[in-house]
């Protein structure tokens, strides 16, 4: 059986939509990314780059969520739009700008240190988050779906980051970028969507951001404090 190894962050849970939506058996396995999961050498040997998600697949792993979704929607012919190149190009946008920049936001913005680099990071990916928003907002203004006209992986992987829109950019994110609202709404309105979301239920990560938890998941304070 497919093992999906999870913990309750953005890129994890598009995987889970695409698993609920598509009705493909698997294991779910937690990675505590609080406590250091990731790093054990178990792990490494499923995703040498100590992220979350990953799949073991009968022996083909696959890491990084973006591939994840391509891997599973080839494998099964489910939610695969049919202009591939519009697929490859959406895909990537979410996979080299959206996510890592919605990450990056999200860190300044909650996370990291109030030093005196803070505001020009903060500022910087506030910035280019909403120019990513900007750009899929007009996209789907004349559109139901990111590519063509059914739901696809393209939809997931949007959603994964999308259904944070307020947690990253504010309150009033929602209202700036109604047509992509209009489209995580949809999709968070999916049997599947409230199926995928609840896989972290079964299993209890650590939610406390303590020293310990920071030390683990932003190494290069500790660099620094050398």
């Amino acid at each position: 059986m497919l093992k999906f190894y999870l913990n309750a962050s953005p890129n994890p849970t598009k995987v889970a939509l695409f698993l609920e939506e598509s009705g493909l058996p698997y294991e779910p396995v937690a990675i505590d990314t609080r406590k250091g999961d990731q790093f054990k050498a178990e792990y490494l040997k499923v995703n040498p780059n100590g992220k979350v998600p990953a799949i073991d697949d009968n022996g083909a792993i696959v890491f990084d969520s973006n591939a994840i979704l391509l891997y599973l929607a080839e494998k099964t012919g489910k939610f695969l739009p049919s202009n591939r190149a519009e697929l490859l190009s959406w895909l990537m946008f979410v996979a080299t700008g959206l996510g890592p920049f919605s990450g990056q936001a999200v860190h300044f913005k909650h996370f990291a240190p109030n030093d005196q680099n803070h505001d020009y990071a903060h500022n910087r990916y506030q910035y280019e988050t909403h120019r990513h928003y900007k750009v899929l907002d007009g996209h789907l203004a004349n559109r139901r779906y990111m590519v063509g006209d059914s739901y696809s992986i393209v939809d997931m992987a949007l959603w994964g980051w999308g259904r944070m829109l307020p947690f990253k950019l504010g309150d009033e994110a929602n209202a700036k970028y109604p047509h992509v609202k209009r489209l995580i709404d949809e999709i968070s309105a999916r049997p599947a969507a409230a199926r995928a979301i609840a896989v972290k239920d079964k299993f209890t990560f650590k939610a406390e951001m303590d020293d310990e938890a920071r030390s683990i998941m932003f190494g290069h304070l500790k660099t620094r404090a050398a």
